[in-house]
């Protein structure tokens, strides 16, 4: 089975590369749909759940997703069952076959499926540009304001990894690729991509 995960800096490109590259291996790939599926399975606003998706839940102990425990603060409450939706419904798409999964520490939860791990990057002003490009109509798109959202995605994506693992989020040392998307269209990298992809996957039959 061939199950590859892509975690990403924001405005590298990676929800680009992903879907193109599920595209070329003719597999699904599953990002906004995973976020769909946890709202209708709870009864939440799609835009609550896309908010929350891959944010570190505000709690000043550790926890293990999954485990019950007692708390009066509902909207602790449904990030918790926010976080545990996810991680069963990411193993659900797996369990389907071959797949691409885009973000929410699906390296992680899917550990044990040995999944192929990605990893996409870029420099803080090709992301900075790629922001701009891709921004919609009324968006605030001045490069000072765009930096200062890509460092916060990137911190809330960050402390949300801690909740599952301690190794580090970007760590080149947690993952099997590192792509830096840096000057480059992303649908230009794909091809490759493909070739490292099965010659990987071969290999660790």
């Amino acid at each position: 089975m061939k199950i590859i995960t892509i975690s990403r800096e924001f405005g590298s490109g990676g929800r680009e590369l992903g879907k193109r590259l599920a595209d070329a291996l003719g597999v699904p790939c599953y990002d906004r749909e995973i976020i769909k599926l946890i709202a209708e399975q709870n009864g939440f606003d799609e835009a609550y759940v896309s908010h929350l998706s891959e944010k570190v839940i505000q709690v000043s102990y550790p926890m293990t997703i999954g485990r019950r425990f007692v708390t009066t603060n509902p909207v602790l409450e449904q990030q918790i069952k926010i976080i545990s939706s996810q991680r069963e419904i990411l193993r659900q798409f797996a369990q389907k076959g071959d797949c691409v999964i885009v973000g929410r520490c699906a390296d992680i939860i899917l550990r044990d499926m040995k999944p192929m791990n990605i990893f996409v990057y870029a420099e803080q002003q090709a992301k900075i540009d790629r922001c701009i490009a891709n921004g919609r109509e009324g968006e605030n798109l001045d490069p000072k304001v765009l930096l200062k959202k890509i460092k916060q995605i990137d911190k809330e994506r960050a402390a949300y990894r801690e909740l599952f693992t301690d190794t580090e989020w970007g760590d080149m040392r947690s993952y099997h690729l590192c792509v830096n998307t840096t000057g480059k269209e992303v649908k230009s990298l794909v091809p490759g991509l493909v070739n490292y992809v099965n010659g990987w996957f071969e290999a660790n039959k």
